[in-house]
């Protein structure tokens, strides 16, 4: 079963959901007020606008207004200064339409009595939906009351008018008719209008562009010493001298600065205490366990040595038989101490890895060729490759791999027990991985955080140094171990290793 490998330094997001960085959320946020600052504008040119534009309509519409009865009266004084009520009709035909077609305005003339005497409005245009045959009651009641001028705003369809009328007098201040002008005031609206919002949107197109392209400058500014920071602070690491950082402004960012200084000096000085306090702890554990495993076999020496003493004093017969046991017992307890010795100073001073070509298949094969031999256990070798599973690693410290856990796996099977090994190489896309599969005793669980760690031990003999140096060998080759175990079942060891890119030419 592959066993994936945790990386620390990665912060698995929920799914669905994703981080901006500062830069960006800047970025974003300045486009936002400017797109907030553009509509609040546009929204307020274009209640201005509308104002000055009521306002404007207002005036215009006062100057035709006044440019007609300018033009009514000085015709009228043309012909005398005034007119027979009658004949308003005749003389009116022709220059209604003529002032009608100057100031760009529908005119109607009424008698005093309110009914249409004549008017200049075309029968289809617009206009014509509001043409009545006599001026509405309202209107006329206040023309009647003495108001000089009445005035109302019609709409039809979507088009507005204005309407505007008033007494035309004679030279004496007598009545004559009523004139009404009608002002259409939505053309106008709509080709101004039209060009306004044409260049407010080209303008807002050409200050968005401007401002995003400031706003990008000016957040890569702003974010560029933060990134400068945290590129520096990614590079820290414990055990080596870091830099601090220099920021020659007491600003905000200068602020953390120091306080990033503060830290790293601090984290420095905690970390050289730590490394101290925990190499003095290894060698006082190292320290202890060496003189526990000598004292272990010179406990047997100094008997020996007594009772041949003994032997000696006593002038026993059999003395020279008992001095060939006591020589054979102490070699053998000094070839111990030379073992343990061996162990130490390897685990103490790993040999220098000298990476070369390795084809682990038939590593693993060879090492389990000789492990045949067993009478109490069968180990077994078995290939799931189909290529060569060829890795760059140290081939003797490969051998000291698999040696070591084939080892554990015959001591871990109990003797009164058919014990089965199986050893078996497997290929996962760019990994090879050896398992060693064990029916032994397997591994308790209060001891299974534990087996890894130096000095550990299940066994009455050894130096529990085996399967560290194991550890230690395989990540130096980049790779990882683990195991899986059931109690009163067996253990089942894994060690991947990455293959050599290219593999077809590399030497077994």
């Amino acid at each position: 079963m592959w066993k994936p490998v945790q990386t620390p330094y990665i912060r698995r997001m929920p799914t669905g959901t994703f981080s901006l960085t500062l830069r960006s959320r800047i970025y974003f946020s300045m486009l936002a007020l400017l797109v907030i600052s553009f509509v609040v504008t546009g929204v307020t040119a274009y209640y201005n606008y509308r104002v000055q534009d009521g306002q404007y309509h207002e005036g215009r519409f006062k100057r035709k207004e006044g440019a007609v009865q300018a033009s009514i009266e000085y015709f009228i004084r043309s012909r005398g200064g005034s007119l027979p009520a009658d004949s308003v009709t005749d003389v009116f035909s022709y220059k209604i339409n003529e002032l009608a077609d100057i100031h760009n305005m529908s005119i109607s003339l009424f008698d005093l009595r309110g009914n249409i005497l004549l008017s200049s409005t075309p029968a289809d245009s617009v206009s014509m939906e509001m043409f009545e045959p006599q001026i509405e009651y309202t209107i006329f009641k206040q023309l009647s009351t003495g108001s000089p001028r009445a005035e109302e705003e019609k709409t039809v369809g979507d088009q507005t008018f204005i309407l505007a009328y008033w007494y035309v007098l004679d030279m004496n201040g007598k009545p004559l008719f009523i004139t009404n002008v009608q002002y259409d005031k939505t053309e106008v609206n709509r080709e101004e209008l039209q060009q306004f919002l044409i260049e407010l949107t080209v303008i807002y197109i050409v200050l968005f562009i401007g401002a995003s392209m400031l706003a990008f400058v000016l957040s890569n500014y702003i974010t560029k010493s933060l990134q400068r920071i945290g590129q520096r602070m990614s590079n820290v690491r414990l055990g080596v001298r870091n830099e601090p950082l220099e920021w020659h402004s007491k600003d905000e960012i200068g602020a953390l600065v120091a306080e990033y200084n503060r830290m790293l000096k601090e984290v420095e000085e905690n970390a050289e205490k730590l490394a101290r306090s925990e190499r003095e702890s290894a060698w006082r554990e190292m320290a202890k366990q060496v003189a526990h495993e000598i004292k272990n076999p010179l406990t047997p020496m100094k008997l020996r040595i007594q009772h041949l003493e003994r032997s000696w004093d006593d002038e026993v017969p059999e003395f020279g038989d008992r001095l060939k046991e006591t020589t054979k017992s102490l070699v053998q307890q000094i070839d111990t101490l030379t073992h343990i010795a061996n162990e130490f100073s390897h685990f103490a001073i790993m040999p220098r890895a000298r990476k070369v070509s390795v084809d682990m298949t038939e590593l693993v094969r060879n090492t389990v060729d000789l492990f045949q031999n067993q009478k109490e256990v069968e180990v077994t070798f078995s290939d799931h490759t189909t290529r060569k599973a060829v890795v760059e690693a140290d081939k003797d410290q490969m051998v000291r791999v698999v040696n070591n856990l084939i080892t554990n796996s015959i001591q871990a099977i109990s003797p009164d027990k058919s014990g089965l090994v199986n050893v078996s190489v497997k290929e996962y896309e760019s990994m090879v991985m050896v398992e060693v599969n064990d029916n032994g005793s397997g591994i308790s669980e209060e001891l299974q955080d534990k087996i890894f760690v130096p000095n550990f031990t299940t066994k009455s003999t050894g130096t529990g140094l085996g399967l560290a140096m194991v550890k230690n060998i395989v990540e130096q080759a980049g790779g990882d171990i683990w195991f899986k175990t059931k109690p009163g079942k067996g253990t089942t060891f894994f060690v991947t290793l990455p293959l050599q890119v290219s593999t077809p030419d590399a030497p077994k």
